[in-house]
């Protein structure tokens, strides 16, 4: 080949390889200006979401609701965006619509007990049973965990717990959740279980006022033989301050004047002793109906002769619950037995946390009553029945009415300790299952 043929060649190659790298440039040149433009998309996507995040979160936190994702579908698309398989990393478990404040729940556990004393199924004294168990259940529950709210509010804590409710708000809830629990205890009371028991042959003469002359004549002098001797009546005045009323006990307020006198009317109380049974059988009558009326009733009835120079205006029962939560330092205290037994006499002295009245009463009498206890109007119970019905308790015991309530349970003999003289030696040559229901 001629030397103009191969410069001919030559130049035909590396034309060749310039266009080649040309290509190769402007391809590579290409790809990377797509992954910039990508990679601009991408952060420009992240920091939308991130701003959209933020913005809902914001919102969830200003309480409009704005984009904020409802925890349902929050765990929904924790699944989507993982393959159907629940990515925790995407769950917020702070959010407060996750969580149950724990006295609410409290009060849905004692409602589900007042379903059983609610539902016609159950035998009809087992059914006052469960009705006694709420109110004392709820006694407990405001001596110990309202106390210890309301400590908290008092010294002006105001953190949320994890349902997102501060001390404040969860005495608001409870207020109004328990005033629901308590208007269903006696409806309960009053409208199923009293008429169940009279249609069974056991009447509870409600008031007083509706006892026959003969029944009548039998509690006065009830009242006279038993009841009189350990009655305890204390007045207020200008010389004698208010007296102390202890906690979860029954008490008579009433208004009282001088006889002959119009002055203003004082106020007068005194406690139902718990020494005398609160349940009173009345003599049987020709219809075999088994009829019992309550002490406090007996009292109020008689309480004129308590105050024999005076005229008196009203009387009516009224019940309080006091702060019993022990606060006690530990550490601080150099004897623990001792700052144990201070902190118990100081609980009789302790702070008013619900009044229970009944329907009805005097606006005078209510009136010293929320002023010498220092209760504000949502801690006041207004009860449409006895106050206090763990009396039923005592009513569930009384014999005649086994037909109406579950059989009793009766241990058995552990076949494995049948014969033994030693448990330690049974239990060396083999294993011994005891079961212990909770009754």
């Amino acid at each position: 080949m001629s030397d103009q043929g191969k410069s001919k060649e030559n130049a035909k190659a590396v034309k060749s390889v310039k266009t080649t790298e040309g290509k190769t440039a402007k391809a590579g040149k290409t790809a990377e200006g797509k992954a910039v433009k990508a990679g601009k998309t991408a952060e420009g996507k992240t920091g939308k979401q991130g701003k959209t995040v933020k913005a809902a979160k914001a919102a969830a936190d200003a309480g409009t609701g704005m984009a904020a994702k409802k925890p349902a579908e929050e765990k929904a698309a924790a699944k989507t965006g993982n393959g159907g398989a629940f990515d925790e990393a995407a769950v917020d478990f702070y959010r407060p619509e996750y969580y149950t404040n724990r006295e609410l729940s409290w009060l849905d556990f004692n409602f589900r007990i007042l379903e059983e004393a609610r539902d016609r199924e159950n035998p009809l004294f087992e059914r006052l049973k469960f009705l006694s168990i709420t109110a004392s259940n709820l006694d407990e529950f405001f001596m110990i965990r309202v106390a210890s709210l309301k400590d908290m509010v008092h010294a002006k804590y105001s953190k949320p717990d994890f349902s997102g409710l501060n001390p404040m708000q969860q005495l608001a809830a409870i207020s109004e959740k328990t005033h629901k629990m308590v208007a269903q205890q006696y409806s309960t009371y009053n409208r199923s279980l009293l008429s169940s028991l009279k249609n069974h042959r056991l009447e509870l003469v409600t008031a007083h006022e509706d006892l026959t002359e003969e029944q009548a004549a039998f509690v006065d002098s009830y009242f006279q033989e038993n009841v009189y001797p350990v009655l305890t009546p204390m007045a207020m005045d200008s010389s004698r301050p208010f007296p102390l009323i202890r906690n979860k006990t029954l008490n008579i307020g009433a208004l009282i004047s001088k006889k002959g006198e119009k002055k203003k009317p004082q106020f007068a109380t005194v406690q139902v002793p718990s020494v005398l049974p609160r349940i009173i059988e009345l003599p049987s009558s020709e219809d075999n109906i088994r009829r019992a009326v309550l002490l406090e009733e007996i009292i109020e009835r008689n309480i004129g002769e308590l105050f024999l120079n005076y005229d008196v205006v009203c009387a009516h029962p009224y019940r309080i619950m006091r702060n019993a939560d022990l606060s006690i330092d530990e550490d601080e205290a150099s004897d623990l037995l001792k700052e144990i037994q201070k902190q118990l006499k100081q609980r009789q002295w302790g702070e008013v946390i619900r009044l229970e009245i009944e329907d009805g009463m005097n606006e005078k009498l209510l009136k010293i009553l929320k002023k010498e206890f220092e209760v504000q109007e949502e801690d006041i119970y207004e009860i449409s029945g006895p106050l206090d019905l763990t009396f039923l308790m005592k009513l569930y015991g009384i014999d005649g009415f086994e037909d109406f309530k579950l059989k009793p349970y009766t241990p058995q003999p552990v076949p494995g300790l049948q014969g033994e003289t030693d448990l330690f030696e049974a239990i060396r040559r083999h294993d011994i299952l005891l079961h212990h229901p909770y009754m």
